[in-house]
This record gives C-alpha cells, structure tokens and sequence, in this order.
C-alpha cells in the first residue's frame, strides 16, 4: 500500500474542474482518475469548484458540514456573480474581475437579484441610458429608497463605491440594534476608512454578523473599498441570516429570527463513490422540532436529495452536494427553507467490514467498467479524427501536385505523416492512463476496505447523526 501510495503520489496532481447545480440541471461527474489528466468525460456542471491537490476550493458560499469536508449543501453568492458577469458581456464586454472594487452599478445589480426586488420606475438621470447593462436593477434600488442618485442628476454607475457607503446601503436594509458612536471595529480590530457619519451604520451591519462571512478578513478591515465578491457575500448573508420581507417596501425588509436547528440519524448511506445526481435519501429526526408553526416529534421523516456529485481521484477525494427538501409526520408535512446556515456532523461512523466487503468488488467492477469505456471511447475517437485528417491531406496532396504545386503537394504528405505520429502517440498515451486508472481503482477499492476513514470525509453513511441549522 505504502509504495502504490508512493507511485501515485509521483504521478503528480492532477486538477479537474467540478461544479455545483441543482438536481434537474445536475450533469454527473465521472472524474475517474489518469494518467495524463486528460481523458474526457470529466465535466460536471457549468458552476465550478477547482480540486488541487485534495483540496476543494469552493464557490464563495458554499456550506459544507463540519466533519464531512467535502458534503457541500448550499450556495448562492458565485451564481450571482456569474450572473452579473454574463449580462455585463452580453452588453458591453466589460472585462469582469471579481476581486476588484464593487461599482455604483453592481453593487444595485447585486441587491436587487440578491433580495428579488422588482418594483421599479424609470428614474432619468443624464448618465443612465436606456440600452445601459444594469438600468433595470439600478431602478429597481432607486424606486425602494436603497440607493441615491447626486444633486448633479447623474447616478454615476461606473464610480467605485467604498465601504462607508456600501455599509450604509445595507443598514438602510435591517434593524439590528447597534451604537450610533462607537468607533466599528470588527473581531477586535478597528474598521480603516470609516468617516463619522458612517459609523452608526458600519456598527449595525458588524452587530449584524455578515461581515464575518466575507473573504480577504484584513482587506475588509484595511482596504477602503469591498471587492464585488466581497458584496455578493454580503447579499447572500443577509439572505442566509434575515428574513427578508418586501411587502412594505426594502427600507428595514431585513429583520433577525430564530434559526430551526434539526438533529437528524441517516437512514442510507451517500457516497462520491457511488451515488448520483437525483438520488433521494431519508432520515429520521432524532430530536422534536418546530417548522412553520407545526411540531415534529423525533422519528420524524426527513427526505433529500443529491444534487450533484464529483468522483474521487488522484489527489482528488470527490464530493457530495446534498440538499434536504421535506420534513413529515403522519399527515403533517413541511417544506425545510431553501437558505441552509450550517451544518455539522455530531457523530459519524465507518461502514461495518462486512458492508465494505461487498460492496467493494462491485464497486471495482463499476469503475474499472468506466475507466475502461472512456479510455476506448476516446480511442476510437483519436482513430476517427486520424483517419479524417490523414485521408483530407491526402486529397490535398493530389489536388496540388495535378494543379502543378508538388511542394505543397509534399507539404500535405508531410502533415498526413505527422497526423499518423500524434494518432500512435495518444493512443499509446490513453491506453497507459487507462491502465493507470484501474490500477489506481484497485487500490482505492483496497483502501476503502481497509482504511474506510479515508474516505469518510465525502460520505453520509447510515445512522450518522447530523445538526442542520436553517
């Protein structure tokens, strides 16, 4: 075990990207490890996670549970900035960076798509055309009072907005109980570039706790501007942590409740390994909850889906992402709220020798079965290719050698040869990874059977115990 650990460890790290989509969309991720990291088929979904090296480095909101790594179970904020990043191109091109200075203009984009404003009325400021990428949610703020135009008339939506001001805008936004003359400070460390006007509203969105999600902690303190990430965190925050009602308008929509807090015991096991997008799977409440109004005793039915699923592979341990739908009791059934807090796992378990035992060898068999199609799929697909372009350049060099050109004639032989090279060479390439790959199948499966907990971290297995806050 030790030297094949050794081997594939030399191998190097393969990177792979991985994404996040609900369960309809959801494309499944048979990332199955090779050689060279470039068998295809190993696209998941359009959203994307980049696996290095065993590590996940996920979209900016998402969840996983604490003690399963690698269970992710929400998100929202990366969809909001591809979102934006896409009407951004589709109108103007702009080049997009997330990590630089939140504008005037997105930080309405966010707000609006954030909490799902939609009243608006045309506001003429003599700087916002009609055709402008972000007019309809730059009305949108303007018509709920969240922002302001200048004395000028002009909007400015190009303009950087710093973080005085984009905490002033969010404190329009909540009620949270908080010192009007407090110089803000934030864990401790006082905010840089907070003028005096600002500070009751900076100290009401830090009692808040939003910030406390946000990345880049000492630019936060530091910088005098928040990245557009950084706001996108702050929209999904506010989402997670508020219950947000617009019925009276967005001034104050944002208002503190009580989290639910439900302790589950798995019913079944989900695994990297083998589950799929779409799986559903159930567990029973361990302890008498309280959702929408009505009581649910322990023992309780608590049904989920898998969203979608990243296999393990070299250097990469996989992922589940998991989301739970419905909570039910005789004829008592409710819907859990889609914005997930955290979650933790209380206790967590191995499969027992006896289940690792059998399922293992089917497990093998199903991977190699992968490992194997893909490799031969690509082949044929290499030969193909080949075969098109060998046969094209030799239709070339008849046609130039009639037309009285002989050199290029020779110069399409010369690329019908080197076609011929690079076909032996990729197929040479995939029939090693191939090979790699099942080789690397047995010894996970080995592993798996004897060391289960190196897997766990990507696992929910039966009578797990899990604390979900909503």
């Amino acid at each position: 075990m030790k030297v094949s650990k050794e081997l594939l460890m030399a191998m190097g790290v393969i990177a792979i990207s991985t994404g996040v989509a609900m369960a309809d969309d959801s494309i499944q991720a048979y990332a199955h490890p090779t050689l060279f990291g470039s068998q295809g088929h190993s696209l998941v979904t359009a959203n994307t996670d980049v696996i290095i090296g065993g590590k996940i480095y996920k979209p900016c909101n998402v969840k996983t549970i604490e003690g399963k790594q690698n269970v992710i179970v929400a998100r929202s904020a990366k969809e909001m900035l591809e979102n934006m990043q896409s009407k951004m191109d589709q109108k103007r091109g702009a080049v997009y960076d997330p990590k630089m200075p939140v504008l005037r203009s997105e930080l309405a984009f966010l707000i609006s798509e954030g909490l799902g404003l939609t009243q608006a009325t045309s506001d003429n400021y003599t700087d916002l055309a009609a055709s402008y990428w972000a007019k309809d949610e730059i009305d949108r703020v303007l018509t709920q009072d969240i922002m302001i135009g200048y004395p000028d008339n002009t909007f400015k939506p190009d303009k950087a907005i710093n973080k005085a001001e984009v905490f002033c805008t969010f404190a329009k936004m909540m009620e949270v109980p908080a010192s009007a003359t407090a110089v803000p400070s934030l864990n401790g460390r006082e905010l840089k570039y907070i003028p005096q006007w600002a500070y009751a509203a900076t100290n009401e969105v830090i009692a808040s706790g939003i910030l406390n999600v946000l990345p880049d902690q000492d630019k936060v303190v530091n910088d005098e501007y928040l990245s557009k990430e950084q706001v996108a965190f702050l929209v999904s925050a506010m989402k997670k942590n508020f219950k947000i009602d617009l019925s009276n308008g967005a001034i104050g929509c944002a208002t503190q409740y009580s989290r639910t807090e439900v302790k589950i015991k798995l019913s079944e096991r989900l695994s990297a390994r083998t589950s799929n997008a779409g799986d559903t799977f159930t567990a029973k409440t361990t302890q008498d909850v309280v959702i929408n109004g009505v009581n649910f005793p322990a023992g309780s039915t608590v049904k989920g889906v898998v969203a979608s699923v990243a296999r393990p592979g070299v250097k990469r341990p996989g992922y589940l992402e998991v989301q739970f739908k419905t909570i039910k009791n005789g004829d008592n059934c409710a819907e859990f709220p889609q914005q997930l807090q955290s979650a933790q796992a209380d206790v967590t378990k191995n499969p027992n020798i006896i289940a690792r035992l059998l399922s293992a060898p089917v497990e093998f068999v199903g991977r190699t079965a992968g490992v194997s199609g893909r490799s031969v799929s690509e082949t044929a697909e290499i030969i193909a290719n080949g075969a098109e372009e060998i046969v094209d350049n030799a239709a070339d060099a008849l046609s130039d050698t009639a037309c009285l050109h002989p050199l290029k004639g020779l110069k399409s032989i010369g690329s019908g040869v080197i076609a011929v090279g690079k076909g032996v060479y990729n197929i040479s390439k995939y029939a090693v990874s191939g090979t790699f790959g099942i080789l690397y199948e047995f010894v996970d499966e080995c592993k798996y059977i004897i060391v289960p907990n190196t897997t766990n971290d990507s696992c929910l297995n039966p009578d797990e115990e899990l604390t979900i806050i909503f």
